[in-house]
């Protein structure tokens, strides 16, 4: 009898890839490994409107260069800086989120072992929510340093009034603008600038992505299927984005002012959260702490559905590669 599904590649494959195939198939591993092919698909998708929700962010008064609708800002990027404008500081996100997003996917599913009352059992909505904060917290230390360096990149040749022509001449790259944080801004603590607001802010909204995902997934899938159809699947990226932005964003505001807090032209030196709160309070009124929520939210949909589907259909890939799939 001809041998079928995966019995048939024991012939073909010597044992060590065999166990390769083994080990990626692993659950987490298929997790971690489709998780970072999410993140570099879902930020690529949306670089444009990343880049110009973080210009909305770091503006204050007397510093309104970008005090624009959404389509005049774009429109403003491209006429100051053509396509590089709107990829400005991508290859960096892409090099960090596909490690934060492996690491976070991943993690989530290492943390969901220690929850289930059984394997592959369900979990409670609390429970996902914590599973979902702590990964939020793991890849944030794993991956912060590339986070913050990449902000800088978005908005250090954006044409703000207080940067002259010559300081934009020549721009840093990404490991030269880590070497000179290093070195200029306090070492090590310096690659970490803002990172309380950022876990304050990543926990709850990873935390709320993955419960959200979880529950409107399972509202979506048909009765007696298992899995939602692409489309649906897309839906619930998008909404359980949504939500989790929406509740967390103006930790994402805090998070991005610290972190050009001591970069030259920008003029601010908030001494704590605290005090960041009360001057952008002071300022522009609670607007502020929601500064650049437009494009972050028309950028939502199509990043956290991305996401999520890129995730799927590359962890469900993976897990065929193992001998208890039923066939490849």
């Amino acid at each position: 009898m001809a041998a079928t599904g995966n019995d048939a590649l024991k012939p073909k494959y010597g044992p060590k890839v065999l166990q390769m195939r083994e080990m990626i198939a692993q659950p987490v591993f298929a997790a971690f490994c489709a998780g970072g092919v999410a993140g570099a698909v879902s930020r690529t998708v949306v670089s444009p409107l990343e880049r110009l929700k973080i210009l909305f962010q770091i503006q204050s008064a007397g510093r309104e260069e970008y005090k624009l609708s959404v389509g005049k800002g774009l429109a403003k990027m491209w006429r100051d800086e053509g396509w590089r404008g709107f990829m400005r500081g991508n290859g960096t996100n892409c090099i960090r989120i596909v490690p934060y997003s492996a690491v976070q996917f991943g993690s989530y599913n290492f943390y969901k072992k220690f929850f289930e009352t059984s394997p592959g059992s369900d979990l409670s909505s609390l429970r996902r929510l914590i599973c979902g904060g702590a990964a939020g917290i793991t890849s944030v230390f794993f991956t912060y340093p590339l986070d913050i360096v990449r902000t800088r990149l978005s908005i250090q040749s954006a044409s703000f009034a207080a940067l002259s022509h010559a300081q934009r001449a020549k721009l840093p790259g990404m490991w030269q603008t880590l070497v000179i944080m290093y070195k200029t801004e306090g070492g090590v603590l310096a690659l970490y600038r803002g990172i309380i607001p950022t876990v304050a802010g990543v926990a709850p909204y990873v935390g709320l992505n993955f419960m959200t995902y979880e529950l409107v997934r399972k509202y979506l899938t048909p009765e007696g299927d298992k899995n939602p159809n692409a489309g649906r699947k897309l839906a619930a990226g998008a909404i359980s984005g949504a939500v989790a932005q929406t509740c967390t964003y103006p930790f994402d505001v805090l998070r991005r002012r610290f972190q050009i807090n001591t970069m030259s032209g920008m003029g601010y030196q908030y001494k704590s959260i605290f005090d960041a709160v009360k001057m952008i309070l002071a300022q522009d009124g609670i607007r502020g702490m929601y500064k650049g929520i437009v494009p972050n939210l028309l950028k939502v949909a199509p990043s956290m559905a991305s996401s999520w589907l890129s995730f799927e259909m590359t962890r469900d890939f993976l897990l065929t590669l193992g001998s208890d799939a039923p066939d490849l």
